[in-house]
């Protein structure tokens, strides 16, 4: 299984290190959270990776290659021209990963120990052709889920803002872990171009397609801004 790792972004929250670095770069521990990525999902048999860039993406190909790839097979998905964000960078990253085998997203500024495998299980058992890591957590923004763990909405909990594919019967709110797991077929299903949200196109997919939730009780740690730094230091040595 292929894994493709956003390592694009611009990391504005972790400001100031990313005046000058990318946030792929930022360390916990010591150890840049791109290493650690990498590592964590080659403990589960994964070696084949995508790597999408922008900002001061040419940091990330001296680091990769001054570690010969982690003895990884890396590719790199270059957005030095424009800055995609996640849905823009799948598609834009599609020549790596459309060859009808199912792939692996996260985040790289993410910091997990979901166990991927079990992961991968239930995605492959579902037959969906996006599963979406979820968990009981706080945060701003939530995915709504049925009895049956299918996407059926989103709400920002702090305006009360919904989308919703049916009324809400008493859907579960869950926090995205910003890790998937993808059928290939997704590409055909997407209808935006250039700069857009994966997410945005799972809320449009919900209406007529079903995306399930993969719900976990591990630790996840978003190392977006300084004290996120040291809250992940916490749980990763």
């Amino acid at each position: 299984m292929k894994a493709l790792i956003f390592a694009a972004g611009k990391g504005t929250r972790l400001k100031p290190f990313t005046d000058h670095h990318p946030k792929a770069l930022a360390k916990v521990n010591g150890i840049p959270l791109l290493e650690r990525n990498i590592k964590y999902l080659k403990s589960f048999g994964i070696t084949d990776f995508v790597i999408n860039i922008h900002h001061f993406g040419n940091q990330i190909v001296e680091f990769l290659k001054e570690n010969d790839n982690f003895n990884c097979k890396i590719e790199i998905s270059d957005e030095s021209k424009e800055l995609l964000e996640t849905g823009g960078g799948l598609v834009f990253a599609k020549k790596f990963l459309d060859h009808g085998e199912d792939f692996l997203i996260m985040n790289a500024d993410i910091l997990t120990n979901i166990n991927i495998t079990d992961f991968v299980r239930y995605h492959k058992e579902i037959k969906d052709f996006a599963t979406l890591a979820v968990s009981d957590r706080e945060s701003s923004r939530k995915l709504l889920f049925n009895d049956d763990l299918v996407l059926r909405g989103w709400l920002n909990v702090q305006t009360g803002e919904q989308r919703l594919a049916e009324f809400n019967k008493g859907f579960k709110p869950l926090a995205f872990s910003g890790v998937h797991c993808i059928n290939p077929v997704m590409f055909t299903k997407m209808k935006r171009t250039g700069k857009f949200s994966v997410m945005e196109e799972y809320l449009d997919l919900m209406l007529s397609e079903k995306i399930h939730g993969y719900v976990h009780d591990s630790i996840l740690v978003d190392v977006g801004r300084p004290a996120s730094v040291l809250e992940a230091e916490k749980y990763f040595k």
